[in-house]
């Protein structure tokens, strides 16, 4: 098929779509030396989480880990303060245990070969094709949220994502997208379309370069496309939470539950129906094997929304606190919490119970 330039209905969208690309494309760091390293790093971080967000934690855990063995060295601890704040907390676990995996098996080097790369731990076949195509030019497509809704848009494609027949659609056609020159670019080229032009509410057709080509635009149903399955509410969940804290310094536990696994925040429990929340917070503080001044009643509540969970936190302040430490539960004065990893959850709970890091 002949490519033209003018955007009528005949011309090739993944010529269109990479000359516009050409021309406004956001300058991001890790676009300006797409080596495999970084654009595997600028991926994860960029799941679930806006472009906006991700620059500066990129550029500085580049700096503080910049090859895969950096990071494969570094303590869980370490990495986990590099993330802290970023959220979804599961990516850097994997991430560094894909890079501790680079380093065993590929010499510290990130594979080109697309089956070693997904064979990495937390490495997807959507990170394994962004790897591939934009840091090893090799003709791998690419899924994403942005992608999925230019196609779905482009091809009027009704059934909804997350569907068998969908996803297995969509990635025949990324693949297909893929072919040619400029693989890397022509994905790169798709998801800034998705992202700056094909948007989820308001998507600029005056501004596509493939708007005459768009089976969706013809039919007048942008807006309805693409199709998704209703997302349920998170579930609510009731906590007490106590903030022990003595001279300047505050305890905390490094969670082992499903909630913020590895990271450290103020000792926290489900609430129990049979107990008031001060008794709760007092049996929290034994089972702690703490003793301290109690307060007579809440700091109040902290709500916190994570994916699956709504969160409803009555924080309760302890000071004079005495007890011991151990690897899993210790005490951090205000300039030592920044060295592990410590969710906004963590925070707004320090902050009601009056410390501030």
């Amino acid at each position: 098929m002949a490519t033209r330039l003018d955007g009528g209905v005949n011309a090739d969208p993944r010529a269109l779509t990479l000359a516009w690309y050409d021309k406004h494309q956001r300058d991001l760091p890790w676009r300006r030396e797409p080596e495999p390293y970084a654009v595997w790093v600028s991926e994860i971080m960029l799941q679930q989480t806006r472009v906006e967000t991700v620059i500066p934690y990129f550029l500085k855990f580049m700096e503080r880990f910049p090859t895969p063995g950096a990071l494969a060295s570094a303590s869980e601890d370490e990495v986990m303060s590099a993330w802290s704040g970023l959220g979804y907390y599961r990516r850097a676990r994997y991430l560094h245990l894909g890079a501790k995996a680079v380093v065993e098996r590929h010499a510290g080097l990130v594979p080109a070969q697309a089956k070693a790369r997904r064979a990495l731990p937390g490495v997807g076949r959507y990170t394994a094709g962004a790897i591939g195509s934009i840091a090893f030019d090799r003709q791998e497509g690419i899924v994403d949220g942005n992608v999925s809704r230019v196609f779905a848009r482009l091809h009027g494609i009704q059934s909804e994502l997350g569907e068998a027949v969908t996803e297995k659609l969509l990635w025949k056609l990324a693949d297909a997208w893929a072919q040619g020159t400029r693989p890397g670019d022509a994905n790169q080229a798709l998801m800034e379309l998705g992202a700056l032009v094909c948007t989820p509410r308001s998507p600029k057709c005056d501004e596509c370069p493939i708007a005459r080509s768009c089976a969706a635009k013809a039919q007048g149903v942008q807006l309805s496309l693409p199709r998704k399955k209703k997302k349920r509410a998170p579930r609510p969940v009731s906590l007490v939470c106590v903030v022990p804290t003595n001279a300047g310094r505050v305890w905390l536990r490094r969670s082992e539950g499903p909630l913020f696994r590895s990271l450290w925040l103020p000792p926290f429990h489900v609430a129990e129906d049979s107990l008031k929340d001060r008794a709760s917070a007092l049996a929290l503080l034994k089972d702690c094997g703490l003793s301290g001044r109690l307060a007579a009643k809440s700091e109040g509540r902290v709500e916190h929304t994570l994916s699956h969970r709504q969160l409803s936190a009555e924080v309760f302040r302890v000071v004079a606190v005495k007890g011991d430490s151990d690897d899993e539960f210790r005490s951090f004065a205000r300039d030592e919490i920044d060295s592990v990893g410590i969710p906004s959850f963590a925070r707004k709970l320090l902050k009601l119970g009056r410390f501030q890091p």
